[in-house]
């Protein structure tokens, strides 16, 4: 076993130098980990599940709508024209509403449109212009990383919680060494004067 969890159970033995907050401070290491192993994976759990809903509540609700490049977009140093990582861009589009009218609005098209081009723009349920829809990938990884990173917040927070919790149990113990010190010192003193 590592060294500080034979510390940890040592602590939780009966035995003369055994000190309440050192019992307090071996089940605040334990109930730090069984948090952390229940916790951490639930909130991550969580967290990735809110975000992977909002995305397939996104893609349900969103509808293609044919759309015309409307002005050219900058180039883009580094991305790449046959669609591959990094392959879109910001450009205005025009496109025509469900009620015949003809909008304009940003949105990302691939990289190497110019002015003219047809492409494929994105809106909600109200009609609007969705700016970057969130394809299936993205929508995975997205919430891979929002669910990590909760889980590691969690574990942090947890262990934050543990390390202030030990901070106060020492200074506790600190207190009650220096009180027995001086108890003891007001004995010692008194036998060697003969009082």
């Amino acid at each position: 076993m590592p060294l500080r969890t034979t510390a940890m159970l040592s602590r939780l033995r009966r035995g003369p130098l055994r000190r309440g907050c050192d019992v307090a401070e071996a089940w605040l290491v334990i109930a730090t980990a069984l948090l952390m192993a229940v916790a951490a994976p639930a909130a991550g759990v969580a967290a990735a599940n809110a975000v992977a809903g909002a995305a397939e509540r996104q893609s349900q609700d969103r509808h293609g709508v044919a759309a015309v490049v409307t002005e050219s977009p900058p180039v883009v140093i580094g991305a790449d024209p046959t669609g591959g990582v990094g392959g879109r861009v910001h450009a205005t589009v025009r496109w025509t509403a469900a009620d015949g009218t003809s909008r304009t609005g940003e949105t990302t098209v691939p990289a190497g449109l110019r002015a003219g081009d047809r492409t494929t723009a994105w809106l909600d349920g109200r009609g609007a212009l969705l700016r970057d829809p969130v394809t299936g990938g993205e929508a995975m990884v997205e919430s891979v990383a929002v669910g990590t990173v909760a889980a590691g917040g969690t574990c942090l927070l947890l262990l934050a919680a543990e390390r202030a919790g030990g901070a106060l149990l020492t200074r506790r113990r600190y207190a009650l060494w220096e009180r027995e010190w001086a108890e003891g010192d007001a004995q010692w003193g008194r036998r060697e004067t003969g009082l």
